[in-house]
């Protein structure tokens, strides 16, 4: 059957509108669809729907033209619906003003939108939980509401107290439920499986936190922390987002992360759930704290600098009736339902209920959602959670994608729910033009990342997860030597040009007991018994933290052009998370991080940890994350090497489990002087100290300028390098060098060894035995003011071309699944 572009069910028309301002928008003209790098959404604009300018992008998206016309009228549409009857997508995406308990002239208003309901109360400790006076009433969009005047000066409702929407559907039942739009909701901690409680949250000005820090700046390149504030302790127990604030946050800043991606914020009656089936959507988390200590968090963390993202769910909710969203649904139609009847409104493999996108109320709770989060907590941007699941009709569920475009534009295409991304997109950058924003997709949807003026859906970066599913893939079924450096490079560089990704190592998931961590995998059971500096490592463990920082490195460096660490990883933190659960007693000893391990001097996770943070800082000095410039030169099966260039670094990386290489030959762009930048063999990362930080490597050049064919690797420079197995370092040219020094946690003049100038074939240097790896002592450093010369041509033969003389030519590979690959220009 041939399938048809054109899908998706028309939007509803609105359901229930509430004026929040009678300010109107002001349309500005048509924005032309170009060619940009940046992934800014629209403003508040129309848009040339017959036109798409993200065929300008991709032009092989041509033969879905008709799809991207029908998206962009229905988001066209659906703003222009928004605007008549809202005032705009922002006075829209207010609806926490008017829905839920707000202030109104010296009284309480409680708004509920409920359609199935028949008669409504609302109960709570303040009037001793009988609702029989404070009868609730509907008007003709299903919206119910009450007036509840303030008592002696003083709000009917007290500050922190429960309450809950007591309501009656068709079958005359009467339930109690959450209010839908909450702010706060807490449990029992005394009672076993105690149900949840909505709490009326409105602190007297003392007690409201005040924020004292402006949001910082966006960066160039985000390096993300992902971290989970309950267990982010030591001990065995729930942190506080204050304790997260004060002793976490300071860690994250000193290894030089400029993004926190904070997980399970939103509540979620669910513990083990790792925040995803959310409950309350506009109710903090009330396990580690109370909407002010969230507010604490995120300020301090603001005044150290560090953005903070949410993780959002907006992909489905938690399945629960008593104190979740669900409990709304008592089989009305999906017309009156937070979501899809049927099969359609359930996902079976999360045992999760499913938005109805195309619902008028739908869209202003997810909308005003969004703008709640920003506006009240100053959070600079999400991660979108489940957005393969939102994108397709089946979900993602035992689909593989291999890259062929009817995959992503088909009949199996959820238009309602793209029209709803593109919708929040467009708001977040609206709200917060300097926002961060990023998709959590496993397909690699075309246009996922391009501006939604484009046709795209807006975000500004996607997660790439098929890169900690590689890793995965080589540590538990190949040997170090069946390792493929192609495979690994086209892993790490198969994305669309135009599109961001931010690369990642190894997952949160990883992390959950029943699976296992890139360190686990690499060193398992010695982790607990090998890890001290103060006897010999053995082989495990020796390989173990040498790949790990070759694969988090490499990841960083070659995988996206955003990067991103789960809380531990960077120290190969030992143990899985169990959450606290029946099965082990309701124990929280696996559900903490130990910093101690990390904190113990003679204990060798802190040499993963320097790496970690020099990794970082080294993005940091040369900004090499957010270059285009990308260009693979060498992935030599034979060696076990691959080279590469990101920025104006060079990077030089040997998987060879026992060759070392002496003059080791590498093609670089630029003609000058190179120096060691970072070096995972460094004395203080648990190398072995044996390549020579002060040695100077001068270039030669290679073929006729702008002849590639005639160079060396495709590049027109050269310079040699010793290459120990296992080992990788990054070389700066020394005229890039920015003019502050350098940090010595960076550049690190550790074991300066002489090498005279070598034929172009490398010696294969015989492997260091583990008994001689200690390396020098600090007293064997040399002065840093000693030069050391290697392979310095004759000025005759020196290139005086410069990066204006000589301009490199990047080709794009054209691969199965994406069209628009990075710069590949390996050779084997």
């Amino acid at each position: 059957m041939k399938m048809n572009v054109l899908v998706g069910v028309p939007a509803t028309t609105p359901v229930g509108p509430i004026l929040l301002s009678a300010k109107r928008v002001k349309h500005c003209s048509i924005i032309s669809a170009v060619l940009t790098e940046n992934s800014e959404t629209m403003g508040n604009t129309e848009v040339d729907t017959e036109n798409p300018g993200i065929l300008v992008v991709d032009s092989t998206l041509e033969p879905y033209t008709d799809h991207f016309r029908y998206r962009l009228k229905r988001y066209v549409d659906q703003t222009q619906l928004i605007e008549k009857h809202e005032g705009g997508v922002e006075e829209f995406a207010q609806g926490y003003l008017k829905f839920g308990f707000n202030r109104e002239e010296g009284s309480i208003v409680y708004r509920e939108w409920a359609p199935a309901a028949q008669e409504a109360q609302l109960i709570g400790d303040f009037n001793g939980w009988d609702g029989s006076n404070y009868k609730m009433e509907k008007n003709q969009f299903g919206v119910w509401s009450i007036r509840i005047p303030d008592s002696g000066g003083k709000p009917a409702i007290p500050h922190n107290s429960r309450v809950k929407f007591r309501f009656k559907h068709g079958n005359g039942v009467w339930v109690d439920r959450i209010p839908a739009w909450i702010k706060y909701a807490t449990v029992d901690p005394t009672r076993f499986a105690a149900p949840y409680d909505g709490v009326y949250w409105a602190p007297p000005p003392e007690a409201s936190y005040t924020f004292k820090y402006p949001r910082p700046p966006k960066p160039k390149a985000p390096r993300i922390y992902e971290a989970h504030v309950g267990m982010s302790s030591s001990e065995p127990r729930v942190n506080s987002y204050r304790e997260f604030a004060d002793d976490v946050l300071p860690r994250i800043k000193a290894n030089n992360y400029n993004t926190v991606q904070l997980m399970a914020v939103m509540e979620h009656s669910y513990y083990a759930s790792f925040g995803y089936h959310v409950t309350n959507f506009f109710a903090v988390s009330s396990r580690p704290g109370n909407p002010e200590d969230l507010k604490y968090l995120i300020d301090k963390a603001h005044s150290l600098g560090l953005r903070v993202l949410m993780d959002v769910v907006h992909s489905h909710a938690s399945n629960n009736v008593t104190d979740g969203l669900n409990g709304f649904d008592v089989g009305q139609s999906s017309q009156d339902s937070y979501f899809h009847t049927g099969e359609r409104g359930f996902h079976k493999l999360w045992d999760s209920r499913l938005f109805n996108y195309a619902n008028w109320e739908v869209l202003r709770f997810l909308l005003s959602n969004i703008k709640w989060w920003i506006e009240e907590y100053r959070f600079d941007g999400f991660r979108f959670d489940g957005v393969t699941s939102m994108l397709y009709h089946h979900h993602g569920i035992n689909m593989g994608f291999s890259g062929n475009y009817n995959e992503y534009f088909s009949e199996a295409t959820d238009v309602d729910a793209v029209v709803y991304l593109m919708l929040a997109n467009h708001l977040i950058q609206n709200i917060l033009p300097d926002a961060t924003v990023i998709a959590e997709d496993v397909s690699g949807m075309p246009g996922l990342c391009r501006p939604v003026s484009e046709g795209g859906v807006g975000f500004d970066y996607r997660l790439a997860m098929a890169i900690p599913d590689k890793w995965i893939d080589y540590l538990k079924n190949k040997m170090d030597e069946e390792w493929s450096m192609n495979e690994i490079m086209f892993s790490l560089t198969n994305r669309r040009y135009t599109e961001k990704c931010i690369a990642y190592a190894e997952s949160h998931d990883q992390a959950i007991v029943g699976d296992k961590t890139v360190a686990f995998l690499l060193m398992d059971q010695e982790m607990y018994t090998g890890m001290s500096c103060l006897t010999e490592a053995s082989p495990a463990v020796d390989r173990g933290i040498a790949l790990h920082k070759m694969i988090h490195f490499i990841t960083m460096a070659l995988g996206g052009e955003g990067y991103l660490n789960f809380m531990g990883n960077e120290f190969g933190h030992p143990e899985w998370i169990d959450f606290p659960r029946e099965g082990n007693g309701w124990s929280y000893e696996m559900c903490r991080r130990q910093w101690n391990l990390l904190d113990t001097d003679h204990l060798r996770y802190k040499f993963l940890n320097a790496f970690n943070r020099s990794m970082n800082l080294l993005d940091e000095k040369f900004s090499f994350l957010s270059s285009s410039k990308q260009i693979v030169s060498s992935a030599n099966e034979d060696d076990k090497v691959v080279v590469f260039e990101r920025g104006d670094l060079v990077f030089v990386f040997n998987f060879h489990p026992v060759n070392t290489y002496e003059g080791y030959k590498v093609g670089c762009d630029l003609p000058g002087k190179y120096r060691v930048a970072l070096d995972s063999d460094a004395l203080e990362f648990g190398g072995r100290g044996r390549v020579g930080h002060d040695a100077n490597h001068f270039t030669s050049p290679e073929g006729i300028p702008g002849v590639p064919e005639t160079n060396f690797n495709n590049r027109p420079n050269s310079f040699k390098v010793l290459a120990p197995a296992r080992t990788c370092v990054a070389y700066y040219r020394v005229e890039d060098c920015p003019e502050e020094s350098i940090s010595s946690s960076t550049i690190n003049a550790i074991n300066v060894r002489e090498e005279e100038e070598v034929d172009d074939s490398p010696e294969l240097k015989e492997p260091v035995p583990l008994e001689a790896s200690v390396g020098p002592s600090t007293e064997d450093i040399p002065s840093t003011e000693e030069e050391v010369d290697t392979g310095r041509p004759d000025d005759t033969e020196f290139n005086p071309l410069t990066a204006c003389d000589c301009e490199v030519s990047i080709p794009l590979l054209p691969s199965m699944h994406f069209p628009f690959a990075r710069g590949y220009l390996f050779s084997a």
